[in-house]
């Protein structure tokens, strides 16, 4: 055990005494402690999200996706409620982003004074905005088709509807997609809302951004679904790598982009991006029987 020594003077006895004071060695308990509060603080969100997503994909994803085709079906078969559900689960897709967007924007900002969206090559591909709108139609595609199939009687909304509903959509998706990258732009001044400058306001954007995962990782699940069998060879696997990544793009680095910005210089974030995507890996690229658990 390590020992420190200090010096101790009596005026009264004339002589100096040196006491040796032993220094308290941090037990297993305070370093757990210790790192905890580490991956809560709020610069460290991402790689709580991440864990958050390897958990769920070990032992909650598998049921959450079957719970998921058991209501898409009962929806294609004309159940109202099963309906009602596919719709608002669309609908938070379309929603949760811009809303923890606005919410933590402001503070985001005062932890990165000088951050730079396309700092880098990396960033550059990862925050496209591009891709980004390219999922927004494909979300507004599922929104839309659900809300003219619950609203027109015989599935035949007509013409006059379905255009409007198209432009109406179109300026949602522009919307949408101003209000997720004008996170990445600092403000010019403090929010006007008190709520906005308060840590609850943060607190709850990353509430929202990580259900928007959640809703995100039972999609990006759904491959877990697909029944591969085991790949035939070398091409065989890398071509299903490959299709991961594009998919990737599109499905799993969106919803992850909002921290992503506060940490894809670090190597520990790649890691454990690896770490929470391994569950999904592992069935698409080793191909696993489905009837079978994690």
């Amino acid at each position: 055990m390590a020992r420190k020594k200090k010096e101790k003077t009596e005026v009264e006895n004339g002589p100096v005494r040196t006491e040796v004071v032993a220094e308290a060695k941090p037990t297993s308990d305070a370093r757990t402690v210790g790192v905890l509060a580490v991956l809560f603080e709020r610069r460290n969100r991402g790689l709580l999200l991440d864990i958050v997503v390897f958990i769920a994909n070990l032992f909650l994803m598998r049921m959450l996706v079957g719970y998921f085709l058991d209501v898409a079906g009962a929806a294609g078969n004309g159940d109202g409620l099963a309906q009602a559900a596919m719709f608002l689960f669309c609908v938070s897709l379309f929603v949760l982003p811009p809303a923890g967007a606005v919410l933590k924007r402001w503070h985001f900002h005062q932890r990165r004074k000088e951050f730079d969206l396309f700092g880098s090559t990396l960033s550059g591909c990862l925050f496209n905005p591009i891709f980004y709108f390219c999922l927004t139609v494909l979300i507004f595609s599922m929104v839309n088709a659900f809300v003219l199939q619950f609203f027109s009687k015989n599935g035949d909304p007509g013409p006059t509807v379905f255009i409007t509903s198209l432009l109406i959509g179109l300026a949602l998706m522009i919307t949408h997609t101003y209000l997720v990258y004008r996170y990445f732009t600092p403000p010019r001044k403090p929010p006007e809302s008190e709520f906005l400058r308060s840590p609850a306001s943060e607190l709850l954007g990353d509430i929202f951004l990580f259900a928007n995962m959640i809703n995100f990782q039972i999609i990006w699940n759904l491959l877990s679904f697909a029944g591969l069998p085991h790949p035939t060879g070398p091409f065989d696997v890398l071509g299903r790598i490959l299709v991961l990544c594009f998919i990737a793009l599109l499905i799993y680095f969106p919803p992850r982009m909002f921290y992503l910005a506060e940490d894809i210089d670090k190597k520990r974030t790649w890691l454990f991006l690896l770490l929470a995507n391994s569950p999904v890996i592992f069935r698409v690229v080793v191909g696993v029987d489905t009837t079978a658990g994690w």
